[in-house]
Order: C-alpha cells, then structure tokens, then sequence
C-alpha cells in the first residue's frame, strides 16, 4: 500500500511543477483537455481490446495524469481538491454497497445492479436514465440505457420475445425502405432494428460495441492484407480478384499489440 501512496503522491507533485513551470500544462483548461481525455479513454478502450496489458498500463498513467489535471485546476479555483474528489467517491460507494458495508444480503451480481439503481433514485435521482451521459456514442449508449431499465423491470421475459422484436423491426424496416418515405423515416427505421440487435446481443450476453469493435479490426486486417498483396492497384482489380485475396486473409490471424509483433 505504501508503494502505492508514495507513486500518487509523487504524480501530484508532478501536476504541481508542470502547473507552474511548463508554458504548454499552465494554458490548459477544462475544456482544452477534454478532447485529449476522450482520446486518451478510446486508446484505453483499444489497449484492452487488444489485451495489451503493457498498453493498458501507460494509458491507466495518461488517464490518472488527466483526472489529477482536472483536479488541479479545480482546486486553482477553489472549488475542490482531488482529495475531495476521492473522499466523494469513497462515501457514496459504500453508500450504494450495503452488501459489503451494512448487513444487507444480496444473493448475485445482478442484485447487486438493481440495489445501485434503486438507492441513486432514494439519493435524489429523477430518472433511471439520469446516469446515463449524453455524449456516450450511441451504441454504448443504447446498450447502457437498456441495461439500466432492466434493472428496474423493464425487460423482455425470453429470448424468444426478443428476437421477435428484432424480426418486427426488419420487416417495418423492409417495407419503409420498399417505400417512398423520407430518409428521415428510413432512418428512424433502421434505428430501431439497431437498438433491437443490440437489445438481443445484450440479453444473450453479448456487447455490441466490443462485437463491432473486433470486427472492424478484422475487416481492417483483411483489406490491408488485399492492398499490401494486390499485383496492380486496387483500382485496376475486379471484385472478383480481391475476393481472392480476402480469402486468403481469411487465414491470417492478427498479432496483438504487446505480442512479439508490431506494436
């Protein structure tokens, strides 16, 4: 633990001298970094698909590094310190832990999402959906406000039902896309046969960004395979000809970064 407090303390002291003698870290502001914390978060989020702990471990500093930051310039204002910050988030998880903090008995993890719902709501929360940020992309976020309905009963009882739901959405989505309607309807349309996929991944334990995510990784590697092997342009080639080719990728498998390969 002493190892642990000695490197958080050493960080802060950091921020401390970047904050009063770096030209760059004294021009920063809340909003400035804000950009540079999504993409610090999305390189955290790739670190892991790849199961890169070597690349998992740097972007845990960078993101720690970007909430001591916050905190920094919160507290240049007056508003608040990271220790205020910490002591805030220590309090209310072991408000919403009962379980572990009190003498309340909960039988599975689920339980344990449904007692976090219902005490935010006692704390004040107007909306289940309140949690829930609104820049999230709107794949997670589907799934996120999916995930917490369930946890106040609203959900579907089978997979069947589900799935149901998912054919109902493709058969409107056919007959609006056979139509003269708007794009707008068309949109709207293959909206809901989205949320209804990702409502299914979800019941069947399946998180459609992480799914998509390795997807498009592996229709990355497959096409850069085609353009690294192409005898001529990709312009000058058929379909058929890079067909060829994206079988033969199909037998490539992708060096994770943090492997032997390429990083």
């Amino acid at each position: 633990m002493q190892d642990k407090l000695e490197a958080f303390g050493r960080l802060l002291q950091v921020m401390d001298d970047l904050r009063e003698k770096c030209p760059w870290d004294r021009e920063q502001t809340m909003q400035s970094l804000r950009n540079l914390t999504i993409e610090e978060t999305y390189e955290l989020a790739d670190a892991v698909l790849d199961d890169d702990l070597a690349g998992v471990k740097e972007e845990i500093g960078d993101l720690m590094l970007h909430m001591i930051f916050y905190a920094k310039i919160a507290e240049e204002k007056g508003a608040f310190d990271i220790a205020d910050a910490l002591h805030a988030e220590c309090e209310k998880l072991i408000s919403r832990h009962p379980h572990v903090y009190g003498d309340l008995s909960v039988e599975n993890a689920e339980r344990v999402k449904q007692n976090w719902e219902q005490l935010k709501l006692k704390e004040g929360k107007r909306s289940v959906l309140g949690g829930v940020p609104d820049s999230l992309p709107a794949m997670v976020k589907a799934y996120r406000m999916q995930e917490k309905t369930k946890q106040v009963g609203f959900e579907w009882k089978t997979t069947a039902d589900v799935w149901e739901k998912v054919e109902e959405e493709l058969g409107e989505f056919k007959e609006v896309m056979e139509s003269d309607a708007s794009v707008e309807e068309k949109e709207l349309e293959f909206g809901d046969l989205l949320f209804s996929l990702i409502n299914y991944g979800r019941f069947v334990g399946i998180e459609a960004e992480s799914a998509l995510a390795k997807v498009n990784q592996k229709f990355k590697t497959r096409f850069e395979y085609i353009e690294a092997n192409a005898p001529v342009s990709l312009r000058e080639m058929s379909l058929e000809q890079m067909d060829v080719l994206w079988e033969e990728a199909k037998g490539i498998r992708p060096v994770a970064k943090g492997t032997d390969g390429d990083s």
